[in-house]
């Protein structure tokens, strides 16, 4: 009788995650002490049987007490704790980049500082964007160079890395963007409407080239459509006013242009003004999100006693208050009722809704201290910016 076949019980190395081990399937049953807390032991075959050719597969245990970060890059984590980069933050965003080697950070700060951006911004970018630390400074001076094809300097590209530093370092792909910037300017865009691209919409150079192309013949097909022979033009109109159209499906932009036609009651040559003008910064926003602010603004100036015509017209004004949700809107309205105000003077002024409900009621209470009159003077210095509107007030105080 052949003597039973055991596995001698082994240690796994700390830094070993996962055992791995090759069996044939059926072929034995394994319990061990980091499982179950006990021997490992196998069920009796033959030598022969055991040695025996036979289709292999791998199989893993995930060892409950290995230590998940001994595998991270520990002077990564020196060099990152030294430039005062948050290392917490960072490996929350992206853990992933903390156990890969030969990153270039040193080599990213040498270049981010050579640039122009203090050290403080330099931890900021890693803190909140990791992975910039894994592009190599052939890429980055590559990509610094097609960007500075739109902005004029350096410190308008710390600015906006400074803001959102995925915009820069999102992508290593420099043939997309520099296909891109070709592309956009070959279609009519500006040089100003491209700088406008990218410090509002940086992602639009990240996008597929074709993508954008989609968006383009899109647009261009919709100016056709309403009988307009100058799509560069249009092109250029709409997406000026809305740098954020090129990051948006075709599917939902002609949703809401569909809307507004609909809604409005509106003609070619109305579109086609709306577009170029006010309407084009709703075009981006979910046809859902419209749908039911348009639905509650509605309902709400109903209940104030204003007509379709006005509720219209008020829309067709100002498109922006479609941007204000629900409770917001509703609560403006609220409060500027209670204050006297009639619902003429608040549909004749919409601009208003722009300023917060604080801004509205420290406002009205100044401008009343100093003599204002509302039922009799215009009410659309309290959308004004603060400088004009400390100026005025101040020349009322002197009054």
């Amino acid at each position: 009788m052949q003597r039973p076949l055991f596995l001698r019980q082994t240690s796994i190395p700390k830094s070993l995650g996962y055992l791995i081990i090759m069996a044939p399937r059926s072929f034995f049953c394994m319990r061990s002490n980091f499982l179950f807390g006990s021997r490992c032991w196998m069920t009796q075959f033959s030598t022969e049987v055991f040695l025996k050719s036979t289709s292999f597969r791998l199989f893993s245990v995930k060892c409950g007490n290995a230590n998940s970060e001994s595998s991270e890059n520990e002077e990564l984590l020196n060099n990152l704790l030294t430039m005062g980069v948050d290392v917490d933050k960072a490996k929350k965003r992206q853990p992933g980049v903390f156990n890969r080697m030969g990153t270039k950070e040193q080599d990213l700060k040498m270049f981010l500082l050579s640039k122009g951006a203090s050290k403080e911004v330099v931890a900021s970018i890693i803190s909140r964007y990791p992975r910039a630390i894994t592009r190599t400074p052939e890429s980055l001076s590559e990509r610094w160079d097609l960007w500075r094809r739109i902005m004029t300097s350096d410190l308008e590209i710390i600015n906006i890395l400074e803001r959102s530093p995925e915009a820069f370092f999102r992508s290593s792909n420099n043939r997309n963007l520099e296909n891109n910037i070709k592309f956009l300017y070959s279609v009519g865009l500006t040089h100003k409407c491209l700088c406008r691209l990218l410090t509002n919409a940086p992602r639009t150079f990240s996008n597929s080239l074709d993508l954008n192309k989609q968006m383009i013949k899109f647009l261009q097909e919709v100016c056709l459509s309403l009988n307009h022979n100058k799509p560069r033009d249009f092109i250029g109109k709409i997406i000026f006013k809305n740098p954020f159209i090129l990051i948006q499906s075709t599917k939902r932009v002609k949703t809401n242009i569909e809307f507004l036609q609909s809604t409005f009651n509106l003609n070619n040559e109305k579109l086609l003004v709306l577009l170029c003008g006010p309407g084009a910064k709703i075009l981006d926003l979910s046809n859902d999100y419209v749908n039911r602010n348009y639905t509650n603004i509605k309902e709400k100036l109903f209940s104030l006693g204003c007509t379709e015509e006005e509720v219209h017209k008020f829309i067709l004004s100002y498109p922006d208050v479609i941007f204000l949700g629900e409770k917001k809107f509703n609560d403006k309205i609220d409060y500027l009722i209670e204050e006297k105000f009639s619902i003429s003077q608040i549909i004749e002024n919409p601009r208003i809704l722009d300023s917060s409900i604080s801004t509205l009621k420290s406002r009205i209470k100044e401008l009343v201290n100093a003599g204002y009159n509302f039922s009799t003077s215009n009410i659309t210095l309290l959308s004004w910016s603060q400088k004009r509107y400390k100026a005025k007030l101040k020349k009322l105080n002197i009054e």
